[in-house]
């Protein structure tokens, strides 16, 4: 243990150093490139009727109206 106080202070300042030297581009990069905008979510309600008027429109294409 013939190691002095200054130079464990040195590395432990050299190796914080080196640790924020390597994860600073990696911080930096979600600000160069922003997180595409998820779309927005359709109510259940209005995804039912959508899908509704879209198979009432393939019948009325294939002829085969269904009876109201």
């Amino acid at each position: 243990m013939g190691t002095h106080p200054a130079k464990k202070i040195a590395a432990a300042v050299a190796a914080v150093v080196q640790y924020l030297a390597e994860a600073e581009p990696i911080a930096a990069a979600p600000l160069a490139s922003p997180a595409p905008v998820p779309a927005a979510v359709a109510a259940p309600w209005g995804m039912a009727g959508r899908q509704e008027s879209m198979a009432l429109r393939d019948l009325w294409q294939r002829r085969i109206p269904k009876s109201w």
